[in-house]
């Protein structure tokens, strides 16, 4: 064959592989809806997608890293895929496998990665490594007053990370933690004295924490010029998932790595950013524009996971948030339920298993869901004396198996590559019997497994790595492992669920003083308590029970408990989840609320007065507008019925059990504290006059009352309850104030009111424009 027969070859055998990718790459798109299809075609960089619950973003993410292998963008070898747990990483390069990627595309958390390039450093430079502390009790216990140092040590350990996570020296820490109003174990001065000692120790030891891990990769991509150009040589197309959970320190390290090249794909949900208290900042995904200017949003909107109720229901507990467009058919309502003590609630969990698992279904199938770590012990011990399987995230890892750390322990022995040594790996994870009888062989295969794919991951990120350099590393992403393989319910904080997703989701304790936390006092911590509460919600596929307990022992002290003002949410979007309202039958109904309002003709009277401070007070208090507390409509009730007992109290418009556990013995001693009005009605011959509510918004609650003002909100609550929507969706306060404010004539004038369009004059304006006429 001549030189230009072997061209025409060559070029015709391009042409077939070009060809063959392209017919890969379109494959690739087959199955994802228009917003996943612009999301990994698109050519714009940087890019940040905001991917909700449910919306399949690791499907997105993966497409788009093959997507544009196949289509010649990009290089797979020149890829770094970065997450914030190694199971995620481990999951990430499962999905690329199955795509074709196989072993090309380096994916794992930013402290992997950073340490693999350290290490390479230090081996270049013929530095001996430090040793990485992987628990930081052990040093910090000894520097705590001797008085603290049982109860302390891990608050101060949370301190010194969040500290390191937002890049606050330890001289900087006191100003900085009163500035973000830090819930503290000790007195600032004191947690400063203890971090600065910290890392002295550290330094003398010749140790590096985590965090450090990430503070000298990034020093070392400033300060030294060949390391950093053979990290950008290497990693040219970085992608981030969970990027509303990075914090300032990783967002510097990956700005460092970037070093202003614009190939940067992220993906995000800032309604699932709930490591604010960690040191994370959504800030980075919330304003990702600002940080890399001339990027690009997309988002993806549709959910896959669960059902409609479920994220109806989901959505109640956002203040602001639409929706996800469920693709799943309608399944079974939510359920809220009370229980008279912790111990009841957990009984009722366990049976409830039991019942729905039935002979041939899977305990895996359900998930038990708490806000904190203490909650978990009675639960577990109900469902273990129902003989239920239970698995909880606090179980043994992988590395505290025997025959893994004398595998360990044998490698680390070794300075040769481990790509020589992964056969060992894999004869002595083989050498189990196959009969299937055993099953300590099959946990073996199964440990021997992740084992390997921790190796697999190792060598993504540093290909001539060593078996030494592996065990390390190994030993440093060990807090991350769990066994996966048991049929088992999951017991779970709400926090340890995120990411993950199950059929049946049991949440427990949604109680005042949990679900919010009682130390999250800050407007900021709360809004990252509902997003918490979110989550959990959101981890339910098929089916939805949330239950709190009205008295709840922790160690030997017992105490009374009030339902999560958030509840309420959680169960007006449930009682409307069946209730559709059309336009026409929302007239309707908008004129039998204005025939309701006359009844809010309130007595001048003290107990009004004390009522409404009640309200107003209790509203501010947990951070909801004055009407979640109740309405106006409820006080006149109130008023008129007199109730005296909370039997009596339960009659009242307005007031469910919920709200009689919450409110009941307040409102009781506020009547109580009165005499009643004089009883005589002049209904018939003085016309209802409208009485207006205090303002939702907490910080304008001074302001003077209007009649208008009160008929608007008093039409929207019952708007939104009837068509099982949040209040704000029906109409926004900024919007509501407008609208008092111009008080607009007809379809015209409402869309000059801010706050309202088209589609908001289409749904609800003609209402809107009967109630301003009728109090006009």
């Amino acid at each position: 064959m001549d030189t230009a027969d072997r061209s025409d070859s060559w070029a015709a055998t391009l042409e077939d592989v070009a060809a063959s990718d392209a017919a890969d790459a379109d494959a690739l798109l087959a199955g994802l809806n228009d917003e996943q299809r612009e999301a990994v075609t698109s050519e714009a960089l940087p890019l940040a997608i905001h991917a909700g619950a449910g919306s399949g973003k690791t499907r997105v993410l993966t497409h788009r890293i093959a997507w544009r292998t196949l289509t010649g963008r990009s290089d797979p070898r020149r890829v770094l895929a970065l997450t914030f747990t190694r199971k995620a990483a481990s999951e990430m390069r499962r999905r690329l496998w199955r795509l074709g990627m196989r072993d090309q595309v380096a994916a794992g958390t930013f402290h992997s990665v950073a340490y693999a390039q350290l290490r390479n450093l230090w081996r270049e430079n013929d530095q001996r490594e430090p040793e990485l502390l992987v628990r930081k009790m052990g040093l910090v216990a000894p520097l705590l007053p001797r008085d603290h140092r049982a109860t302390a040590a891990l608050d101060v350990v949370a301190e010194i990370e969040w500290a390191k996570a937002r890049r606050i020296r330890p001289e900087a820490y006191p100003d900085a933690a009163e500035a973000a109003e830090r819930n503290l174990p000790l007195p600032p001065p004191t947690v400063a004295r203890i971090f600065r000692e910290y890392e002295e120790v550290k330094a003398e030891k010749r140790m590096v924490d985590f965090d450090d891990l990430l503070d000298q990769c990034r020093r070392a991509l400033a300060t030294n010029k060949r390391f950093a150009d053979a990290q950008r040589w290497r990693f040219r197309h970085l992608y981030v998932d969970e990027f509303q959970d990075v914090n300032p320190l990783q967002f510097q390290l990956l700005d460092a790595w970037l070093d202003g090249r614009p190939d940067l794909c992220v993906v995000g949900d800032p309604d699932q950013a709930i490591y604010g208290w960690n040191g994370a900042d959504a800030d980075h995904l919330r304003r990702f524009p600002v940080h890399f200017p001339g990027a690009t949003v997309l988002n993806l909107r549709q959910n896959y996971r669960s059902t409609p109720q479920i994220l109806r229901t989901a959505a109640a507990v956002l203040g602001g948030s639409d929706p996800m467009l469920a693709n799943r058919d309608r399944g079974p309502d939510p359920v809220v339920e009370r229980h008279p003590d912790h111990e009841a609630e957990a009984l009722a969990v366990a049976r409830r298993i039991r019942e729905l698992r039935g002979p041939d279904g899977r305990w895996s199938d359900h998930a038990v869901l708490m806000r904190t770590n203490a909650q978990a012990e009675p639960l577990v011990a109900a469902l273990q004396a129902a003989d239920i399987p239970v698995r909880t995230r606090a179980g043994s890892g992988l590395l505290d198996r025997a025959d893994v750390k004398a595998q360990l322990t044998a490698l680390g022995r070794s300075d040769r590559p481990l790509a020589d040594r992964i056969a060992d790996l894999r004869a002595v994870g083989d050498g189990a019997d196959d009969d299937g009888e055993d099953g300590g062989d099959t946990e073996r295969r199964a440990a021997f497994a992740e084992l390997r794919r921790l190796a697999d991951e190792f060598q993504a990120l540093d290909p001539s790595g060593t078996a030494r350099g592996f065990v390390a590393w190994a030993r440093s992403q060990a807090r991350a492992t769990s066994d996966e393989s048991a049929d088992a319910v999951e017991v779970s904080t709400f926090h340890a669920a995120k990411g993950l997703e199950w059929p049946t989701v049991h949440l427990t304790g949604l109680e005042l003083g949990l679900v919010p936390i009682a130390h999250a006092q800050t407007t900021e911590a709360r809004a990252e308590e509902r997003r918490l509460l979110y989550v959990a919600l959101t981890r339910a596929e098929d089916r939805l029970f949330c239950s709190w307990a009205a008295q709840r022992t922790f160690g030997t002290r017992t105490s009374a408990r009030k339902p999560s003002f958030w509840l309420e949410d959680v169960e007006a979007a449930i009682a409307g989840l069946d209730r559709p309202v059309g336009r026409a039958e929302g007239m309707r109904r908008v004129a039998e609320i204005r025939q309701r309002t006359g009844r809010a003709n309130l007595p001048d009277h003290p107990v009004v007065d004390a009522l409404r401070q009640y309200r107003s007070t209790a509203a501010q208090a947990a951070d909801v507008p004055a009407y979640v507390v109740f309405t106006d409509a409820t006080l006149a009730d109130l008023v008129s019925v007199w109730p005296t007992t909370t039997a009596e109290l339960l009659g009242v418009s307005g007031i469910g059990p919920t709200k009689a556990d919450r409110h009941g013995e307040a409102l009781l001693a506020v009547l109580a504290s009165h005499d009643r009005p004089d009883r005589t009605r002049s209904d018939e011959s003085t016309p209802p006059t409208v009485v207006a509510a205090p303002s939702f918004d907490p910080d304008t609650a001074d302001r003077p009352e209007d009649p208008v003002c009160d008929a608007l909100r008093t039409w929207r609550l019952e708007a939104s309850r009837e068509a099982g929507v949040p209040a704000y969706r029906v109409l926004t306060n900024r919007a509501l104030d407008a609208l008092v404010e111009l008080r607009p004539v007809d379809a015209d004038g409402l869309l000059a009111v801010p706050g309202i369009g088209p589609r908001t004059v289409e749904a609800y304006g003609d209402a809107i424009l009967v109630v301003l006429a009728a109090t006009g």
